[in-house]
């Protein structure tokens, strides 16, 4: 559970590696985001992936801490980019942005399931 986690977050989001999108996630997945947006499946979550990276290009995620409890995890993350599209129907100007957030994770057969995640987006929203 640990390595899909932080799998998750350094290839699939970091690294932006399709390949690991498909190994990670099972078809069925289920991703509830700070946005407003429930996506499902792994195309779904490519395409939050992609609006994300449309806004902040350089969107990193940091596992801050990572408490795991098979077949359940949960993460403290840190966030940080630099805004260049349009986020929260705010258009970028390149400013930095960095803010916190919380993940909820489910795994079944070698696969994450589902996902919660809880930015703050207070702090986000001053920063853009």
């Amino acid at each position: 559970m640990r390595d899909l986690v932080e799998r998750f977050y350094a290839d699939a989001w970091n690294r932006w590696d399709d390949s690991a999108v498909d190994e990670l996630l099972a078809p069925d997945f289920t991703f509830r985001g700070s946005l407003g947006t429930t996506v499902r499946g792994r195309d779904g979550w490519r395409t939050y992936r992609d609006k994300v990276r449309a806004a902040v290009p350089d969107f990193h995620n940091e596992i801050v801490t990572l408490v795991v409890e098979p077949p359940t995890a949960a993460a403290r993350l840190l966030y940080t980019g630099h805004h260049h599209g349009v986020l929260l129907g705010v258009q970028g100007n390149g400013r930095a942005i960095n803010y916190t957030g919380a993940a909820f994770f489910t795994a079944s057969d070698g696969q994450l399931t589902d996902a919660w995640v809880l930015g703050d987006l207070d702090t986000l929203r001053t920063q853009l």
